[in-house]
């Protein structure tokens, strides 16, 4: 069996993954809420579980410290959370990095997963994928693929172009499951959970519609497997 090669720290990836048999992984806002909410908690080098905390919804474990958390593992640029997959671009800070904060991710929320339906097994298939994003103008076309991935849901061809930016904008822009809030408008949730690293590689940040062009053409160019 072919080994994946470590991720190297300081470099950005496009990580990825689906239900196991292409099955929904997300039936509620909780469950939503709740992998977000281990995006947050996850991402530091001390070990923590969410039962750990009193509370556990959402606001609650944003509202938490973060020098609680330890060392940060990875910068998360964008995220989206769909039904049957999710969608992540991270930088790596520490070594060994993304692995961990995929581990306590995936564990965390397959555990809840589980618990909630009385279900046992693996609910993802495999371990997850990472694609080394090797210069800028990779990263700044991922980026728009993965927080406008959404789109499908609205507009299901859309990475073939075939999209009506007016009609599916408004409900887009709101999408509460992914950071694309954090490049249009001011969200305090997914400020929370990103961090501001991306930012630096824009000197304009570009409007939907350019957006839009930069995921299809990523999907063309490099035909992600999700």
């Amino acid at each position: 069996m072919a080994t994946r090669a470590p991720c190297v720290t300081e470099e950005w990836y496009h990580c990825y993954n689906r239900g196991v048999d292409k099955r929904r992984v997300f039936e509620s806002k909780v469950d939503y809420e709740r992998f977000m909410g281990l995006l947050y908690v996850s991402n530091g080098d001390w070990t923590e579980a969410i039962s750990d905390r009193y509370r556990s919804d959402l606001p609650s474990l944003l509202a938490g410290d973060p020098a609680e958390r330890g060392k940060p593992l990875v910068d998360i640029a964008a995220f989206s959370l769909m039904p049957t997959h999710v969608h992540f671009v991270l930088q790596q800070l520490q070594d060994g990095g993304i692995a961990r904060f995929m581990q306590k991710v995936f564990t965390g929320y397959t555990m809840h997963f589980n618990v909630r339906r009385d279900r046992t097994g693996a609910l993802f298939a495999g371990t997850y994928k990472a694609k080394h994003i090797d210069d800028d103008r990779y990263l700044k076309k991922v980026i728009p693929y993965v927080i406008l991935n959404p789109a499908e849901l609205l507009e299901p061809k859309w990475k073939q172009g075939k999209c009506n930016i007016g009609k599916i904008r408004p409900q887009l822009l709101e999408y509460p499951y992914s950071s694309v809030k954090e490049f249009f408008s001011k969200d305090a949730t997914t400020r929370k959970i990103t961090g501001a690293g991306i930012r630096e590689y824009y000197d304009r940040m570009p409007n939907l519609t350019e957006m839009l062009e930069d995921a299809r053409d990523y999907y063309r160019e490099y035909s992600p497997e999700v």
